[in-house]
């Protein structure tokens, strides 16, 4: 045989033997199907999640937006310094007379009166404005920052740039630069002005500076400083975007939560996708319900990119013609205090619905496709879940108005997988939840949105969902949920192993529950508003938790069946004990979990005989520590365990008292 027979006989051999290793397994006798789409992300803009948070822009109120009615004291100059150095004169004056666009109308005018070319006060000179960022911005040498402002001037004018680290004098606007550059605003009207700066060194505390370096009026509105290097290039903090994605999330549920529906204030303060996604000028900034200014740079388009980017199914969650019923004081009450949209309106609250829809999945002839593919997206982003309310009281006012929003929508898509909502405080029993479960089964709601923040002791002890229906045509996404915080309790390894143990428990059920989320997902150190969340942050890292581990580790062995015979545990005090073989029969892996909430060591026997033949080594990670462990700003003491070790069918293995223990073992 010759030598090129020889070879293409090879290459043949190679590619049958690849495609026999991608061909899914056949699952063996004993397993149930369940969800492969369990782990999901939850984001809601707390805790400055957005802005200052997931947003990579450095500047703060960079659309001079900022109002008294999102936060007081709040203004158009938040977060804004007003300069003349070099004995310069002048004044800054928000405006609002002829902005942008009508969304975006506030701007700043810098009115420079002198400006003294000939005298240089210590190499600073001019009229104009410094931001802070978000109490500071972090550069790195050698990184390179996009700046861009909206402007317009009278007549042409230099307008300088800096990116420098302030000088901690009292009275002194200079400091020590690391990147310098001038722009000549040129026209009078509003266009737009570009320019890169790259850091000459490290800094945690710089700041950006815009001088007027003549006696001209300048208004300046939309003022950025981009890094370049953000995940994907799409805008998004890379390093906190990389946490998400080793979470292995199969989607992303968003905007909220209560932004969806104004949260306290009210139905005006609804959020609005429309105007999220637009060019960033056009986007209209709204109050937050946490207590500040969303200013919509990341709106629908980078939630449906980041969707993309990471390979989740995006679940937007629009709302439904009622308010929060924590309105006015109305937490507690059965609906009285909710706000509602007169049924003559609600068409207006269906066209959000149809419409997202087609700007979703419509073709580029579409009107809301072409708005889609204007952006920069001519491909349909294959939009399968539409939510429609969040945790409302599940009044007869929501009654009338979720069926009428759910029916136009399956008339019209029946392709769509429609999510609803049990209300707040989502167990049997509750007032919400029993006539959300009656709605459901009524119009075979496709999933139900449940969710609830219980005590570490909730999720050791309760198992709710082994008593649910199995003929029910309603699924559960368990949308929001964790170990609440207490006097003792809240972001400690102890809770995040009680969030384990409880998820051995959804997987047991996983044919009745087809996705979680853990909630909050973000808070930022400076502007934490809900305690736990899944993970902190400043501007140089994320602090990822116990329970990021947690959800990490769950994440990455998802698939498509449970078996819960394959595992025997020496001893379960307290039922504080818990295990799941997970099988995913797509990338020929078997997961082996086991959850220790006790004090003390156990050991699992492990039995994989049923999976045939396995692959002799495998990967272990282990959880654990200490219950009262707590991974935050000064210590990080929790962290996985991965180590590569030789594997069986049968196995005993010790599992450390408060620990989780999972073997990855393909077949």
């Amino acid at each position: 045989m010759s030598k090129k027979v020889i070879f293409g006989a090879m290459l043949l051999a190679a590619s049958l033997s690849m495609q026999a290793a991608q061909k899914p397994v056949k699952a063996p006798k004993g397993g149930k199907a369940i969800s492969d789409n369990l782990i999901g992300i939850f984001f809601e803009d707390i805790s400055s999640s957005a802005d200052g948070g997931l947003n990579a822009d450095l500047v703060q109120n960079g659309s001079f937006e900022y109002s008294p009615s999102m936060s007081d004291g709040w203004g158009p100059g938040t977060n804004w310094k007003f300069l003349r150095p070099g004995h310069s004169a002048g004044y800054l004056e928000p405006r609002m007379d002829n902005g942008i666009h009508p969304n975006n109308p506030t701007y700043m005018r810098i009115h420079s009166e002198r400006v003294n070319k000939y005298y240089d006060y210590e190499g600073w000179n001019g009229v104009g404005l410094q931001n802070d960022g978000y109490n500071g911005m972090s550069v790195k040498a050698g990184a390179k920052y996009d700046f861009s402002v909206f402007a317009h001037a009278e007549k042409a004018v230099d307008v300088r740039v800096v990116l420098l680290q302030p000088t901690k004098e009292w009275g002194k606007d200079g400091g020590k630069i690391l990147a310098d550059a001038t722009i000549n605003v040129n026209k009078n009207s509003w266009n737009k002005y570009e320019v890169t700066l790259t850091s000459s060194e490290d800094c945690t505390d710089a700041a950006l500076q815009i001088l007027v370096l003549d006696r001209v009026d300048v208004d300046v509105d939309m003022v950025s400083l981009m890094p370049q290097d953000t995940y994907k290039g799409h805008g998004i903090r890379k390093d906190l975007a990389e946490a998400l994605e080793a979470l292995h999330p199969q989607f992303l549920r968003f905007p909220g939560g209560c932004v969806v529906h104004g949260g306290g204030d009210g139905f005006w303060n609804t959020y609005r996708w429309k105007t999220t996604v637009g060019p960033k000028e056009t986007r209209k900034a709204l109050k937050n319900t946490w207590g500040y200014c969303q200013s919509m740079a990341i709106g629908y388009f980078e939630y449906f990119q980041l969707c993309e980017d990471m390979n989740m199914d995006p679940l937007p969650i629009l709302p439904c013609g009622v308010s929060c019923q924590g309105v006015n004081g109305g937490w507690g009450m059965k609906g009285q205090a909710q706000e509602v949209v007169p049924m003559s309106d609600m068409d207006e609250w269906v066209d959000e619905a149809l419409d997202l829809i087609e700007w979703a999945n419509g073709d580029v002839t579409t009107k809301w496709g072409k708005v889609r593919a204007e952006a920069g997206h001519p491909a349909p982003f294959n939009l399968k879940y539409l939510g429609i309310g969040n945790e409302e009281r599940i009044s007869p006012e929501f009654e009338e108005r979720f069926k009428y929003i759910y029916n136009k929508v399956r008339e019209k898509h029946p392709e769509i997988i429609i999510v609803g909502t049990a209300g707040p405080g989502s167990h049997p029993g509750n007032w919400d939840y029993d006539n959300a479960w009656r709605l459901a089964e009524e119009i075979e709601l496709p999933i139900m949105d449940e969710h609830y923040y219980e005590s570490r002791d909730y999720y050791l002890t309760s198992r709710q969902y082994d008593s649910y229906p199995r003929n029910r045509k309603t699924k559960v996404y368990l949308g929001e949920y964790s170990a609440k915080e207490d006097a003792k309790h809240g972001n400690q390894l102890g809770d995040a192993l009680a969030e384990a143990l409880y998820l051995t428990h959804v997987e047991r059920n996983g044919d009745v529950v087809c996705m979680t989320s853990y909630a909050p997902l973000f808070a930022r150190k400076d502007n934490t508003k809900w305690n736990p969340d899944l993970i902190y942050f400043d501007n140089e890292r994320p602090y990822l938790t116990c329970s990021y581990y947690v959800q990490q580790m769950f994440g990455e062995s998802a698939g498509q069946y449970y078996y819960g015979d394959c595992v025997k545990l020496s001893e379960n005090p307290n039922d504080l004990v818990g295990q799941s073989v997970i099988l995913n029969a797509k990338n020929r892996e078997v997961y082996v979990k086991v959850v220790n909430c006790s004090d003390k060591t156990i050991t699992a026997d492990i039995n994989l005989g049923r999976f045939g033949s396995l692959k002799k080594v495998g990967e272990k990670v282990t959880l654990a520590g200490n219950a009262d462990d707590e991974n935050n700003y000064e210590k990080h003491p929790v962290e996985p365990k991965r180590e590569t070790v030789k594997v069986k069918k049968q196995m005993s293995v010790d599992v450390p008292a408060s620990g989780f223990v999972m073997y990855k073992i393909a077949l």
